[in-house]
């Protein structure tokens, strides 16, 4: 392997590569690295810290999930580049303020806006950390999630699995003074390759005009600006 003259960092991306190929023991990692056995524990262990090695069920050293949140990440600059353009038609089309969330941890970020520029309005700042316990954005980037951490993200939540199973059936989700009283919000979600939901894309204002049903006067537009940031990383996943 080139080395960068940074030995730590070159033995951690020592120990990186050699579990791209799958699962391994300490015993196989000391194998497959060249690595004194202290220093691949250490390295792995540290690593682990840092969410990008974890281990399976039987213990083994695996790749960890910060490397696909990392990941995923890298695409953001498409979705951040097409957000532009279809949160503001969003919002022409709606008269409401629009939002595109991805999620970081415990929380849901506000990563590009499209704010209504007169008159009573939600105004979320691009940046702003959200709840993932409260609103429909967080109910979408929930609701899709493997099982155990679906239940995990119920705990302390305004809504329930019944409601996530609903949001899953209609293909969006809405609230009503969930995350902050007398606002109302309609989401929905944006797919990236293999289908998996990266992000949400939201418009919320204030019950008055949106109603005690905002999802009947506006999941259309939300599902339909949805679709096509889903399409953007679609076609960008096949031009790779």
């Amino acid at each position: 392997m080139d080395t960068s003259g940074v030995g730590v960092l070159d033995k951690a991306a020592i120990v990186l590569a050699a579990l791209e190929s799958g699962p391994a023991t300490l015993a196989q990692l000391v194998s497959s690295t060249h690595l004194a056995r202290p220093t691949a524990h250490r390295l792995a262990v540290a690593l682990e810290h840092h969410r990008l090695v974890a281990r399976d069920l039987q213990g083994r050293f695996v790749l960890g999930p910060r490397l696909g949140e990392l990941a995923a990440a890298a695409g953001e600059d498409r979705l951040l580049a097409a957000a532009g353009p279809v949160l503001a038609a969003l919002r022409d089309h709606t008269g409401e303020s629009a939002q595109l969330y991805r999620r970081q941890g415990d929380h849901r970020i506000c990563v590009a806006a499209a704010e209504r520029p007169v008159g009573l309005r939600d105004s979320i700042p691009v940046g702003a950390q959200l709840s993932m316990q409260a609103g429909s954005a967080a109910q979408v980037l929930l609701a899709w999630e493997e099982p155990d951490r679906l239940h995990r993200g119920l705990h302390g939540a305004t809504f329930t699995a019944t409601v996530l199973s609903g949001v899953r059936r209609r293909g969006w989700a809405q609230s009503v003074a969930e995350r902050e009283p007398g606002v109302a919000s309609v989401s929905a979600p944006v797919r990236g390759p293999s289908s998996r939901v990266v992000a949400a894309v939201s418009i919320s204002g204030p019950i008055e005009r949106m109603t005690r049903q905002p999802g009947r006067l506006h999941a259309a537009a939300v599902i339909s600006a949805a679709n096509r940031l889903s399409e953007v990383l679609r076609r960008a996943d096949e031009h790779q």
